[in-house]
């Protein structure tokens, strides 16, 4: 049997591939406009974020987790206003997260009480994965959203749970 830790660092490398996954799948459905289109100057862009998580990730998992340097822009993750089309930026994230992912699965379970410091916080390697893979998540979402906005498509990812839905609905 799996003990606790083993299970909790590779669900979080799947969730990250995963998610990775829906963020490759919402690139490919929109035009480079799109993928750069803001509301307002305060307003991200869907690939602003792209480049974030890709920033994030790398710093919080390829870097402080993984012992590799850190060499995050943080400030460029956000300014950027293109140059980088769908492919270039799922490319880039696939392979920081390949690399995260892969730090993720051979981790020494000992490590996770291991202290760290990341952009000044201080947590263990267990709060440091758990905290980049919900800050995943929360952009990912908003990925998702966007690309439904911009789209008008439903982009499927729950299709399975539908049929179970309305067999169980009063």
């Amino acid at each position: 049997m799996d003990s606790c830790d083993r299970l909790f660092l590779d669900y979080s490398a799947r969730k990250l591939r995963q998610l990775t996954g829906r963020i490759e799948d919402c690139l490919g459905r929109l035009t480079e406009e799109q993928i750069w289109a803001r509301g307002a100057e305060t307003e991200n862009a869907v690939g602003n974020l792209v480049l974030h998580l890709s920033g994030n990730v790398r710093q919080w998992i390829v870097a402080a987790v993984g012992g590799r340097p850190d060499i995050r822009q943080r400030d460029a993750e956000f300014g950027a206003r293109g140059g980088l089309a769908a492919s270039g930026l799922a490319g880039r994230l696939r392979g920081i997260v390949d690399e995260a992912a892969g730090a993720i699965e051979t981790l020494a379970p000992d490590r996770l009480a291991e202290p760290l410091t990341v952009q000044g916080y201080h947590v263990t390697v267990l709060e440091a994965i758990y905290s980049a893979v919900e800050h995943f998540s929360g952009h990912t979402g908003q990925i998702v959203y966007a690309t439904k906005l911009l789209t008008g498509e439903d982009l499927g990812y729950y299709n399975h749970l539908k049929t179970a839905h309305a067999e169980q609905t009063p």
